[in-house]
């Protein structure tokens, strides 16, 4: 009984945190992304490319990391902005949300891509020139 009750526990720990997770992660969408790809994940055709079902959402992590660390076309580089675990954040909301059903990213692999960690959100540091 003590085991079920300690497994029981646990898994709520887990969820708790998963929950919290995933809430951190579509709060920095929504805060970010969604004004250009809708909080739906749907875009806007012809100039703001759909995140659900995207090619490069759902394939190997690499792809958007890369976009979100350097930015392309019109959408903007955040690898200043945000932290890697933001980036990581956001990147496993936007790879599980809608229909999307792809493995999360981790911090770790971000600060890969990166050129080594940036724990610290630095937009509030950044000074005019």
């Amino acid at each position: 009984m003590r085991l079920f009750i300690a497994l029981a526990a646990g898994a709520t720990i887990g969820l708790t945190a998963t929950a919290a997770l995933a809430a951190d992660g579509q709060r920095l969408f929504l805060d970010n992304c969604a004004a250009c790809h809708r909080p739906n994940g749907m875009g806007v055709p012809g100039a703001f490319p759909a995140l659900n079902g995207s090619k490069i959402v759902l394939g190997d992590a690499k792809g958007p990391i890369g976009r979100v660390l350097q930015g392309k076309g019109g959408m903007p580089a955040f690898q200043q902005d945000l932290s890697d675990a933001d980036i990581a954040t956001v990147l496993t909301y936007v790879r599980g949300a809608w229909t999307n059903k792809a493995k999360p990213i981790t911090a770790a692999q971000v600060a890969a891509q990166h050129g080594g960690a940036k724990t610290e959100n630095l937009k509030g540091k950044l000074q005019a020139h």
